[in-house]
């Protein structure tokens, strides 16, 4: 499992990714953190704003219809020696893979993060997980993680 996540996380493009798997007690957790650089342009080529605000506006909140549904909040936050990022994070169907209809449902907290010195450039700091019962244990360490961030 590890190595196949860190296969994909290569493959689309991640700087860094940090894997857990432990079994407790005969129930496995896991989560992964990836950092990767996304270009601020859209399809077209056309130059995105790469201020947090303006990222949190232009993303969609998913209000959950029933129990058990997925979600998303979005938000701004505050990065100690960063700044201020834009950040969603919620219970969400992500893709098991590009080009692929089935999903999986995860815990996912991501964290835009703009590059200073730069017009086109944001850090995606995303952390996932498939434990549910624990996603809100799962966002705090999270942004705990992406409270570490730095550019050096």
């Amino acid at each position: 499992m590890l190595r196949r996540t860190a296969k994909d996380a290569h493959d689309s493009g991640a700087l860094y990714l940090g894997c857990m798997a432990e079994n407790f007690d005969g129930v496995p957790l896991s989560a992964t953190v990836t950092v990767s650089v996304l270009g601020a342009k859209n399809q077209q080529g056309v130059a995105l704003s790469t201020d947090p605000r303006a990222i949190a506006e232009s993303l969609r909140a998913v209000t959950p219809r029933r129990e058990g549904d997925a979600w998303r909040k979005v938000t701004t936050v505050g990065i100690p020696g960063v700044g201020v990022a834009a950040r969603t994070y919620g219970v969400e169907d992500v893709p098991v893979a590009p080009g692929d209809g089935r999903t999986l449902r995860m815990v996912l907290t991501q964290t835009y993060i703009p590059v200073p010195g730069t017009a086109d450039q944001v850090v995606l700091v995303s952390g996932a997980s498939p434990v549910l019962d624990l996603a809100e244990a799962f966002h705090d360490i999270f942004d705990a993680v992406t409270g570490t961030f730095r550019f050096v």
